[in-house]
């Protein structure tokens, strides 16, 4: 079953599944009336099923989680950070083909 590796990041995990990972983490910033986050969703989980147990991926709501973004300061969606060690270490904004999500993963794992 596709995006069962994907996790939901809200304000209550953030700290524990995002910033104190041991691994490196995605975070795909979007929303429901977003297009672009719509068409980048199905990479996303693919993504999520292909680097399971590697790298911690997962989807931020803006509408709903809305001080993270602003924090990370997020202005367009999809934007997609990748946290290493607590600390940003790339940052994705707009809609991107699986190959460039897969060697901006490779580059930073």
């Amino acid at each position: 079953m596709a995006g069962v590796n994907v996790k939901t990041f809200t304000a209550g995990n953030w700290q524990s599944d995002v910033l104190s990972s041991s691994q490196l983490v995605l975070a795909d910033f979007w929303a429901a009336w977003c297009g672009p986050c719509r068409m980048i969703a199905p990479v996303v989980e693919e993504l999520a099923d292909e680097y399971a147990g590697k790298v911690t991926i997962g989807k931020l709501n803006v509408d709903e989680q809305g001080e993270i973004a602003e924090k990370y300061g997020v202005m367009s969606i999809p934007t997609l950070l990748l946290i290493k060690n607590g600390e940003i270490v790339d940052k994705i904004v707009g809609f991107r083909g699986k190959p460039d999500l897969v060697k901006a993963i490779e580059a930073k794992m």
